[in-house]
């Protein structure tokens, strides 16, 4: 391990330091700043020629300035010689703009693509695409990461009976399918409709979930209308305690007032692959870590090792 080096911008230094404690090794030192007028400085202050790199550094708000420390320390890692360069991006931002749904829409998940390219990124290593074609943007590797078995084993240790895992949407079907499958649960989904790309409103719910424990999948929450839309639904169709295990807890806007406000939400669960800052902080709001399944993935890559096991 001793070619293997980690780096970290400033957007979730706190998960950076807990993969490197997993991976044993001690997080790299680099200066990831501002000069007086705002732009990003970026100096490595370690020797990486002939090393292999691995950036720790979700996109996650505020979005344009984690993606510009990304990228230069791309540049900056590669003018330095390193070996090989791993940007680990645990929550790939712009991932909602992955199609033209509309007339003169860029596709801004491919220009992130290309933009980790050009910097001199080797691979990517990242976690619960928001739609997983996404990987076909980029022209190199990319290893996509499920974090279905960190939420999995919490409700196996809760022991929950009569449970269902609830897609809130069509595009998370899949998602919620190897949950249920993990916890030998049934499968529900929910029509919705987006109003706007804030607002969405839940038509029906295809499954039977009367009487029914409740586990909401999706793998991000922003303004946090999709999930209370779906408790609203869920609740009227009788289901009786509901929970939700979302990946990437942006929590943007109104979200926590809405959570707090949302009666039928029995617990929110969400990865620390975003970082939860102390006002967002909620009694309903539980963070599971992802560390373990990141390191365990840089380990593997750095060995040249099989990942495959851990897409599962």
């Amino acid at each position: 391990m001793d070619k293997l080096a980690v780096f970290s911008g400033n957007a979730n230094l706190m998960l950076a330091n807990d993969i490197c404690k997993e991976l044993k090794v001690k997080l790299q030192d680099a200066l990831v700043g501002r000069f007086s007028e705002g732009e990003i400085r970026v100096k490595i202050n370690e020797n990486v020629r002939g090393k292999d790199v691995f950036i720790i550094q979700p996109t996650c708000p505020p979005s344009n300035d984690n993606l510009m420390e990304l990228l230069i320390m791309i540049d900056a890692l590669r003018r330095a010689s390193a070996k090989r360069i791993t940007a680990v991006i645990p929550y790939f931002g712009y991932a909602r703009q992955d199609r033209k749904d509309q007339p003169r829409v860029p596709i801004t998940a491919k220009l992130v693509a290309n933009l980790l390219t050009t910097a001199g990124s080797d691979r990517v290593l990242t976690m619960d695409l928001h739609a997983g074609q996404i990987q076909g943007f980029f022209d190199i590797p990319v290893d996509h990461l499920f974090s279905v078995g960190v939420f999995v084993d919490y409700f196996s240790k809760m022991n929950i009976k009569d449970l269902i895992a609830v897609s809130p949407d069509v595009g998370s079907i899949k998602m919620a399918r190897a949950y249920a499958k993990r916890v030998s649960a049934g499968l529900a989904i929910i029509d919705k409709r987006r109003v706007s790309p804030e607002k969405a409103e839940a038509m029906h719910i295809m499954g039977e979930v009367e009487d029914k424990n409740v586990i909401i999948i999706d793998d991000m929450i922003a303004t946090g209308s999709s999930l209370i839309e779906a408790v609203g639904a869920l609740k009227k169709a009788k289901a009786k305690t509901i929970y939700a295990a979302i990946t990437h807890g942006i929590l943007s806007g109104p979200a926590i007032e809405r959570i707090d406000q949302c009666k039928g939400l029995e617990k929110l669960l969400i990865s620390d692959s975003v970082p939860l800052s102390v006002e967002k902080q909620h009694d309903k709001i539980q963070v599971l870590s992802v560390a373990s399944l990141l390191a365990e993935a840089i380990k593997r890559i750095h060995n040249e090792e099989s990942v495959s096991c851990l897409f599962d």
